[in-house]
């Protein structure tokens, strides 16, 4: 749903991978933004209408995004896929990053945009404490961006693990990411995006925040 620059693009991609496509748009001069050889379907109307999602092939689609310019059509038109139709893989792009976490307790995976990636940039200007950046269904199991402080350089990443009992899903070095190793060690400037259990997060940055002295190996 939604035929601006990241519906098309994204439309566009999955035909490229002779994915099966339907596009929807309320404004029908909106389907110019698709290439003259894109072979999916084009459906004119509000796109959380039922009748509208219909037409589209909702009833036997396998994924739903909603992508349009607009929070509230996005999470409704989600919820209509996700609730009514049981349509497996739902993504929806939110403006609102407060919102997304809110979403993504309804199981409904999002994409928050402008102010969210205003949010990285500031994190990596200003880097403090810790940012959730992904939230089970459950609200239990939280991923968490944390920044490392100098005296745990050179200590090994499953000391952190074995100190926090939180799991590193993986590090982001100088831009790139990687999974550690039974062998890495924590590096100036390293990001480290762990799971942690809800509740749990500040405790998880102190440690983090403080001197790793005693620790084994």
């Amino acid at each position: 749903m939604g035929c601006g620059r990241v519906g098309s693009s994204l439309a566009e991609s999955l035909d490229a991978r002779d994915h099966t496509v339907a596009v929807i748009d309320q404004v029908p001069g909106a389907f110019r933004r698709l290439s003259p050889g894109f072979r999916g379907r084009t459906v004119a109307g509000v796109g959380f209408d039922r009748e509208v999602l219909v037409e589209a092939g909702i009833e036997q689609a396998g994924a739903f995004a909603a992508v349009s310019s607009g929070d509230n059509s996005n999470i409704v038109a989600a919820r209509v896929a996700r609730e009514t139709y049981g349509v497996d893989s739902v993504v929806a792009r939110i403006y609102d990053p407060r919102r997304a976490e809110v979403y993504q307790r309804l199981g409904i995976a999002t994409v928050a945009t402008v102010r969210w990636t205003a949010d990285q940039i500031i994190r990596r200007l200003l880097p403090s404490g810790a940012h959730t950046e992904w939230i089970d269904p459950s609200g239990t199991i939280l991923l968490v961006e944390l920044h490392v402080s100098p005296a745990w350089y050179g200590q090994p990443v499953r000391g952190f693990q074995a100190r926090s009992g939180a799991r590193v899903a993986f590090l982001t070095r100088l831009g790139d990411a990687m999974l550690p190793t039974a062998d890495s060690l924590l590096q100036e400037g390293d990001l480290l995006h762990a799971l942690v259990r809800e509740g749990h997060v500040e405790a998880v940055q102190a440690l983090l925040d403080a001197s790793p002295e005693g620790m084994d190996g």
